[in-house]
C-alpha cells in the first residue's frame, strides 16, 4: 500500500508492504549484496534513465517534500499522488507506475512545478510516463483520456493545428460514445465556436515534418 497525503499537505514516501525488505546496492558492496527487491517485484533499472531522457528532469532531485501533491488540483481523483509517482520512478517500479491512473489524469497545469523547491517538473515526468506506457502497449485505465490524446495529435498532424470538430468526431469514433456531450457541442456550434472545416495554416508541411522527424527519432531510439 502507498500512504496518502498527510496533514499540512506534506506527503510521505511510498510505504513498503509489511514483511518485505528492501536491499539497496551501495558503492562499496554493489557486488556482494542482492539487487533491489521490493515486495517481490523486479525493478526496471532503466526506467529512471528513460524518464529523465524523455522529460529532461533529474528525477533523483526529488526528496519527497510533498509540495506537488499539496498543490495538485486533480489529486482528489488520483490513485497515486504526484510525489509517489516520482518515487516509484526513482525505485524503478515500472509495472506499478505505468499502470496507474494518475499519469493520465495529470492536467499539466504546472502548479506542481511552481511549488517544487528542487525545480523538478512532475508534469513532464507524467508526460514521459504516458509516452512509455503507450509505447509498451500498456492499456490506460483512463481510456477516454488516452483516446483524447491520440485524437488531438492526429488533428494537429492533419491540419497543422487543432480542428475541434474533426478531433471530436475522431474521439467519438474511438470511444463509441456518440451522444455524450451533444447538447454542449450543439451550443458551441450555434455560437460559432466550432467550425465544420479546419482553418488554414500557413505552413502545414512544417508541422507534418515535425511529426515525421519525431517518428524517425523514435525508431532510431528503439534500435
Amino acid at each position: 500500500m502507498l500512504r496518502r497525503a498527510g496533514e499540512g499537505g506534506h506527503q510521505t514516501s511510498p510505504a513498503l508492504p509489511q514483511g518485505k525488505e528492501t536491499v539497496l546496492k551501495t558503492k562499496d558492496d554493489s557486488e556482494s549484496r542482492s539487487p533491489v527487491s521490493i515486495g517481490g517485484v523486479t525493478p526496471d533499472s532503466r526506467l529512471r534513465d528513460l524518464v529523465e531522457r524523455l522529460s529532461g528532469q533529474k528525477v533523483a532531485d526529488c526528496y519527497q517534500c510533498g509540495e506537488c501533491t499539496a498543490g495538485c488540483p486533480v489529486a482528489f481523483a488520483m490513485d497515486l499522488m504526484p510525489n509517489q509517482v516520482t518515487r516509484l520512478v526513482q525505485l524503478g517500479l515500472a509495472e506499478e507506475v505505468l499502470a496507474c491512473r494518475t499519469i493520465w489524469l495529470c492536467a499539466g497545469c504546472q502548479t506542481c512545478v511552481a511549488r517544487c523547491p528542487q525545480l523538478v517538473e512532475p508534469s513532464a515526468i507524467m508526460d514521459a510516463l504516458r509516452q512509455i506506457a503507450a509505447e509498451r502497449g500498456i492499456k490506460a485505465p483512463e481510456g477516454e483520456i488516452e483516446a483524447f490524446h491520440k485524437a488531438f495529435l492526429n488533428s494537429v498532424e492533419r491540419s497543422g493545428r487543432v480542428h475541434e470538430m474533426g478531433m471530436i468526431a475522431e474521439l467519438k469514433l474511438k470511444t463509441r460514445k456518440f451522444v455524450k456531450d451533444v447538447p454542449v457541442g450543439l451550443g458551441l456550434f450555434t455560437k460559432g465556436k466550432l467550425s465544420p472545416l479546419p482553418k488554414p495554416v500557413k505552413d502545414r508541411a512544417a508541422v507534418k515534418k515535425i511529426f515525421k522527424e519525431l517518428r524517425k527519432h523514435e525508431e532510431t531510439a528503439d534500435e
